[in-house]
């Protein structure tokens, strides 16, 4: 399936995917490949899995970056640029940060 980032959380590891079919995926980090990042807009392919906790996205494959797509972006950095593949690992996402409301939904869901 393709679909669109509606917003990733590179810190957190985690955000959503609106699939093509209309429905929005859940997608942590493990389900994209090592040096692969993602940021709001980006096209992706992706296997739609129903599991207990929701729809997810699973085996993520960037297609097109969303700077691609509307024609370049005026963003000061990227998150590439930002941030490594190290940086990001399961072990630094905290419970401590500051979080919006549908971050912590999300959170307590998964």
């Amino acid at each position: 399936m393709e679909g669109s980032v509606k917003w990733f959380n590179v810190r957190k590891g985690f955000g959503f995917i609106s699939g093509e079919d209309g429905q929005d995926y859940f997608v942590h980090f493990s389900a994209l490949k090592k040096g692969t990042f993602i940021r709001e807009n980006d096209r992706v392919s992706f296997e739609a899995v129903e599991t207990d906790k929701g729809k997810q996205a699973k085996e993520v494959v960037l297609l097109q970056k969303g700077s691609e797509i509307a024609g370049g972006s005026d963003k000061k950095q990227s998150d590439e640029e930002e941030y490594s593949e190290d940086e990001v690992t399961e072990d630094e996402v905290s419970e401590d940060e500051e979080t919006s409301e549908d971050e912590q939904e999300v959170e307590e869901e998964f």
